[in-house]
C-alpha cells in the first residue's frame, strides 16, 4: 500500500429508468426527456473504484460526464458520494453521438481537464450496451487499458489488477497512467454519506458556490470539432428500430441429492433421451 496525490476520474452517464418507459425518435434514438432518469448501473462500479482509490491511496476525484443540462444530477449524486469536483460536456451539437463520437469529445474533455493518473470507467451503459467507449478512449489517449477488472491495487506507481477472462482470470499489472473498465463483481457502490448528501445541498442553494465544484462546459471550451461530434461525426446509422414482443417458454426445475442422481432421473424422461438421441444425430 502507498500513499500519495493521485488524479483520478471516473466517467459516469445518466441514462434512462430501466423501470420507465422511454419514447423513440425518428432517426431512431431514444427519446429521453420522455423517459425518467438514472445513473448508469455500471458506473456505480467505476464509482466506488475510484472512492475506494482516493480513501486507500490518497488523492482527489473528478467525475467527468457527457449529457444534456439534467445530467448535472448524476453529477450531484457522485458527489454525494465523496466525489471532489464535477465537469459536464453540455452542448447540443453532440446529440445522437454514437461510441466513436462519444469517445472523441470524451477524449477532448479529459484533455482539457487535466491530466489523471487513472480513469474509472463502467463496462458499458444500459442504453448503448456497447462497451465501446472505455476502450476507443484508452486508445485516443493513448493509454494502457485494463478491462473486465474485478480488483486493483497500487503497488509502486503500478496497477496490479486481476480480470475476467473467458474461463478464468488474468493477473496483469501496468504503470500509470490507466484507464480501467470496471467489472459489476467489483465492490457495489457504498451508500451517501451524511456528510456528502449536506454537501450538495447547500451547493444547490447556492449556485454561484456550485459552479466551482460542478462546471458545464461545450464544445468551444474543449476544442472539440462539431463536425466530428453528434450525428455529423458518428458514422453508426440506425437502420430500423421495432418493438419486441414477449418471449414465451416454459421452464423445468428438477431437484435431486447429487448431479449423479439428478442425470439418471432425466433419462428415465423420454423426451429427454430422445432430445439427447437428437443432439446425437447432429
Amino acid at each position: 500500500m502507498e500513499n500519495g496525490n493521485y488524479n483520478i476520474f471516473v466517467l459516469v452517464k445518466q441514462v434512462p429508468d430501466w423501470s420507465s418507459k422511454a419514447g423513440v425518435n425518428p432517426d431512431g434514438t431514444i427519446d429521453r426527456a420522455k423517459a425518467k432518469r438514472m445513473l448508469n448501473p455500471f458506473d456505480r462500479y467505476a464509482l466506488q473504484a475510484a472512492l475506494y482509490t482516493k480513501r486507500t491511496y490518497g488523492g482527489t476525484v473528478t467525475a467527468i460526464s457527457m449529457g444534456p443540462p439534467p445530467a448535472t444530477e448524476v453529477l450531484l449524486e457522485a458527489l454525494e458520494h465523496g466525489v471532489d469536483y464535477g465537469y459536464l460536456l453540455c452542448d447540443r451539437r453532440l446529440a445522437a453521438s454514437d461510441t466513436l463520437a462519444t469517445a472523441y469529445a470524451l477524449h477532448k474533455t479529459i484533455l482539457y481537464v487535466g491530466k489523471p493518473d487513472i480513469i474509472f470507467c463502467g463496462l458499458q451503459t444500459t442504453d448503448g450496451d456497447t462497451a465501446q467507449v472505455g476502450p476507443q478512449l484508452a486508445e485516443r489517449l493513448n493509454l494502457p487499458q485494463i478491462t473486465y477488472c474485478e480488483d486493483f491495487a497500487l503497488v509502486n506507481g503500478k496497477v496490479e489488477a486481476r480480470r475476467i477472462i473467458e474461463g478464468g482470470i488474468q493477473k496483469m499489472s501496468t504503470e500509470l497512467p490507466v484507464l480501467v473498465t470496471v467489472a459489476n463483481s467489483y465492490h457495489a457502490l457504498e451508500y451517501k454519506s451524511f456528510r456528502g448528501a449536506w454537501r450538495v445541498r447547500n451547493l444547490v442553494r447556492n449556485p454561484k458556490e456550485m459552479e466551482e465544484y460542478i462546471r458545464v462546459i461545450d464544445l468551444d471550451k474543449v476544442g472539440a470539432d462539431p463536425e466530428r461530434c453528434g450525428l455529423k461525426g458518428s458514422p453508426t446509422i440506425v437502420a430500423a428500430t421495432e418493438k419486441v414482443s414477449e418471449i414465451g417458454g416454459s421452464c423445468r426445475m428438477y431437484e435431486g441429492n447429487s448431479a449423479d442422481v439428478l442425470v439418471a432421473d432425466l433419462l428415465k424422461d423420454e423426451k429427454v433421451k430422445d432430445y439427447l438421441v437428437a443432439l446425437e444425430r447432429k
